[in-house]
């Protein structure tokens, strides 16, 4: 499993430029770093599902970003970061920009050995959504924590309220990063004081990401269609203290261990796992 590596090696560059000037690794009004973590969700996903490379190869599946769904119980609608879905109309998906290229506009960070694996893959590409197959959400938990929590509860547990509402075949997959650092360099509090006068966020560790987690395990899941949940979702912590020093992961607890139904490469078998059985007639 390559992307959570690619999350943090991209992370850990300040790419992000406000308007005075600041450049950021992480910025909330930004849809970066969830572009990242969906970008390195379907890396992984094609790398582990045969299924889905044969379906892209043939032009059966493309990609969609920030794609509008509408819940057709209760006519609500939500932007979803990626889609894998069907070309709309039966079109082949040949014009659309690549992943490969998705991974250039959004400067993911990729090492040699994963632009040599991403070149033996087939060609996935952007087009107009179709039928959506998978849809991805990814949110992030980084500062104030426990005053966060109930917007966090909320947003994702809409998304996968529409998704089903939409289409209950589809797949929903949440991706969650909640961040552990002991103190935080917050885009909103140092607009213009960053250099001069920075003002840290402290953390109470990990206590702090501790909650956030729990509250991310209370979403509902579902094992199967017809019921109400995520089909799949992980939640992943890092330490980013957003002042240009390196993002890494934490792999200790509050961190889901190797085998919880939470951490990251439980979520990629389980969405190959799904998207093999559910889509194996497309």
């Amino acid at each position: 499993m390559r992307g959570t590596q690619i999350l943090v090696r991209t992370l850990s560059k300040p790419t992000r430029e406000d308007r005075f000037g600041n450049r950021w690794q992480y910025h909330s009004r930004s849809d970066h770093h969830s572009k990242v973590a969906c970008w390195g969700i379907v890396f992984d996903l094609m790398l582990g599902c045969s299924l889905l490379r044969r379906h892209v190869d043939e032009g059966r599946v493309a990609f969609g970003i920030n794609h509008e769904m509408r819940d057709f119980v209760h006519d609500r609608k939500k932007n979803l970061d990626l889609v894998l879905c069907t070309p709309s109309a039966g079109q082949a998906p040949t014009a659309g920009r690549t992943l490969e290229i998705m991974a250039a506009d959004y400067e993911v960070d990729l090492s040699d050995e994963e632009r040599a694996i991403l070149s033996t893959l087939p060609t996935l590409r952007e087009a107009p959504v179709g039928s959506v197959l998978m849809a991805l959400e990814a949110k992030a938990c980084m500062t104030a924590h426990q005053r966060a929590l109930p917007r966090l509860y909320d947003e994702l547990n809409s998304s996968h309220l529409t998704v089903h509402g939409a289409t209950d075949q589809a797949i929903a997959a949440g991706f969650t990063m909640v961040n552990v650092a002991e103190r935080y360099l917050s885009p909103d509090l140092n607009k213009k004081t960053r250099a001069t006068d920075p003002e840290w966020s402290l953390h109470r560790q990990p206590r702090d990401a501790g909650l956030a987690v729990d509250k991310i395990r209370q979403l509902p899941k579902r094992s199967k269609p017809g019921d109400v949940g995520y089909d799949a979702i992980s939640i992943v912590l890092v330490d980013c203290v957003n002042d240009g020093s390196p993002v890494s992961l934490m792999e200790t607890p509050p961190a889901p261990q190797e085998g919880d139904i939470y951490h990251y490469a439980s979520m990629i078998d389980r969405l190959a796992h799904i998207y093999a059985t559910r889509f194996k007639d497309l």
